[in-house]
């Protein structure tokens, strides 16, 4: 499958000594403190923390919608932090995948026309997109589901197009926020798999946010953000038949449709 084509290398983020705050003089919340982070090609990093310890402002600031207060933030070789606001956006809009919470779908376009909204922005040709959105609905097993508009999908469904909208644009960097909320877990597993497979084949990096202990068994790296700054927890081996419950999750997913 094209999806899989080995695409990146090296460091995709390398950030240092990262601080965000928030208000003015004694109303000022510090909420990063000096964070520090390195992510490279076909790494899968986890990322949790209880709510409001800034886990979401920091997928802000690696995703190019945010700067911070000091700090450096290097993606793909390339100082976001002093671009203009264009060439931020025409950065973020090739190079950078989002998956959203709340999945983010225009509700008047179908699960094909949104996936092709993401890839008309960078300027993707027609045949270009349309291909690609293919794939990526097969991928997450939506094929049928292609001409359904969201309120016609189910919530897990929903949060399946939109995993398939980042996935289609086969970016460098994918940047998370609960992509297994509104899933079962079969199907959570089945969608984990498949990011595997995407950062060993492509070289894609994910950087996932959630509170699904799940995803740990499916990552490289797992941090706690704790106080403003990352902790490494410590990582329990991978299954040992994790690499063939990818291969069969992935295949699993690109047939579902059959069934659904």
């Amino acid at each position: 499958m094209a999806l899989y084509d080995r695409l990146y290398s090296g460091d995709l983020i390398i950030g240092e000594n990262i601080v965000r705050s928030f208000g003015n003089g004694n109303q000022t919340l510090k909420v990063l403190r000096g964070l520090d982070v390195t992510v490279t090609a076909g790494q899968m990093v986890a990322l949790y923390g209880p709510s409001g310890s800034g886990k979401t402002t920091l997928l802000n600031i690696l995703g190019a919608l945010d700067k911070p207060n000091d700090g450096s933030v290097d993606l793909l070789g390339k100082n976001i932090i002093k671009m203009g606001e264009g060439r931020r956006a025409k950065f973020r809009r090739k190079n950078i995948g989002f998956i959203f919470q709340t999945y983010s779908l225009v509700p008047t376009y179908t699960a094909m026309e949104n996936i092709d909204l993401g890839l008309r922005l960078p300027g993707y040709h027609v045949f270009e997109r349309r291909k690609r959105g293919k794939t990526a609905l097969e991928a997450v097993g939506l094929m049928a589901w292609a001409d359904h508009l969201p309120h016609e999908l189910s919530g897990g469904q929903r949060q399946r197009v939109a995993i398939a909208r980042a996935l289609a644009l086969r970016p460098a960097i994918i940047l998370a926020d609960e992509p297994t909320s509104g899933l079962d877990t079969r199907t959570a597993r089945r969608v984990l798999g498949l990011f595997r497979g995407i950062a060993e084949a492509q070289g894609t990096a994910f950087l996932i946010v959630s509170h699904d202990q799940l995803i740990e068994e499916y990552v490289d790296t797992t941090y706690d953000l704790h106080e403003g700054k990352l902790q490494v927890r410590d990582h329990k081996p991978k299954n040992d038949t994790l690499e063939d419950e990818i291969i069969t999750e992935t295949a699993d997913l690109e047939g579902e449709q059959a069934n659904e």
